[in-house]
């Protein structure tokens, strides 16, 4: 845990904010197909994506590994007139309460030992919404891991949610916010 926790850390210590402020332009765009309630924001970082579902009526959890992330998440919810409960966690030990949320949210945060907690902690009908690097990526930008096992293979997260309604999903190449990514992204819903 220290070592991830001091890489975050060192990252997310700066004034400015890593990622920006506005939320994950596929999490804005869909954000009409998610259940309004309790919300879990994995890996949430500075918080930007936590801080916008608290914006939308959200009572929102937000979990990361990083105390100067968590402690920008509270900075901008109160920048934006928003509560957040805040979690120091690391992901890999953290539980999640079996059947309490109505939407868990991951961003760029690919752990697969994760899915199964994710799908207890989703109520009936309750919804995630997933996005993260595939392979692809390596060859197209410098932004996104280095290790081959934080990559998507090709139809994976299709397969690890095969039980859930799928409502969404792209894989592939795509531009947003000038930049062309690799991803595959994913809304499904637990039956």
């Amino acid at each position: 845990m220290k070592s991830n926790q001091k890489r975050w850390d060192e990252r997310f210590k700066e004034k400015d904010f890593t990622f920006g402020k506005e939320p994950n332009p596929f999490l804005k765009k869909y954000i009409r197909l998610l259940p309004k309630g309790k919300a879990l924001d994995l890996a949430s970082g500075e918080g930007r994506n936590a801080v916008f579902l608290a914006q939308k009526g959200f009572k929102v959890d937000a979990v990361d590994i990083s105390r100067a992330g968590l402690k920008k998440t509270k900075a901008l919810a109160r920048e934006k007139g928003v509560k957040i409960h805040t979690v120091y966690a690391d992901l890999k030990t953290y539980r999640i309460e079996k059947e309490k949320y109505d939407l868990i949210i991951d961003f760029y945060f690919l752990m697969r030992s994760l899915v199964p907690k994710i799908k207890r902690g989703l109520k009936t009908g309750g919804r995630v919404i997933f996005e993260t690097y595939i392979l692809e990526q390596r060859q197209i930008g410098v932004e996104g891991p280095k290790r081959a096992r934080y990559f998507l293979k090709p139809n994976e997260l299709l397969r690890l949610f095969k039980d859930f309604r799928i409502l969404f999903y792209r894989e592939g190449i795509f531009k947003e916010g000038g930049r062309r990514k690799a991803v595959a992204s994913l809304i499904a819903e637990k039956l």
